[in-house]
């Protein structure tokens, strides 16, 4: 048979403190002018490197010749703009990565050829551009701030 019996009170303590306040600083300080496309500029880059290889595959190999560069210089003009500068050599060698593989060589191979060199000059050169753009912006925006 259970023997039943009324619960023993709590103790309470007779110092009655506020719990210590403590101030945890943020893991990672968020700079001011930090963004999450400026932050995810290079995944969306090998993203849209990866879709513009897409269509232009399955337009064949009938699409004009200037097409293709053009549309690799333009995405790593956009790209290069919203990334940070440490990550625009990055975002011009996937540019060239994919440019290279997919659409001068084709299935995947990458060469050194001076039509490969040529091309991922061009594409770091649209990539220093779009980022001194994107710091020319950046400083006509802080002095009209001012």
């Amino acid at each position: 048979m259970a023997l039943l019996h009324r619960p023993a009170p709590a103790r309470r303590s007779r110092a009655r403190r506020p719990p210590p306040r403590t101030t945890v600083p943020p893991a990672h300080p968020v700079a001011p002018g930090r963004t999450l496309p400026r932050d995810l500029a290079l995944p969306l880059g090998v993203v849209g490197a990866a879709l513009l290889v897409t269509a232009l595959m399955l337009t064949g190999r009938s699409a004009p010749a200037p097409v293709a560069p053009a549309g690799f210089l333009l995405l790593t003009v956009a790209v290069a703009a919203l990334a940070r500068p440490v990550v625009v050599p990055v975002v011009a060698l996937v540019s060239w990565l994919f440019y290279d593989g997919f659409v001068l060589n084709g299935h995947s191979d990458l060469a050194f050829r001076t039509q490969d060199r040529t091309g991922l000059l061009m594409l770091l050169l649209a990539g220093a551009a779009g980022a001194c753009g994107a710091a020319a912006l950046r400083a006509v925006r802080r002095r009209s701030a001012e």
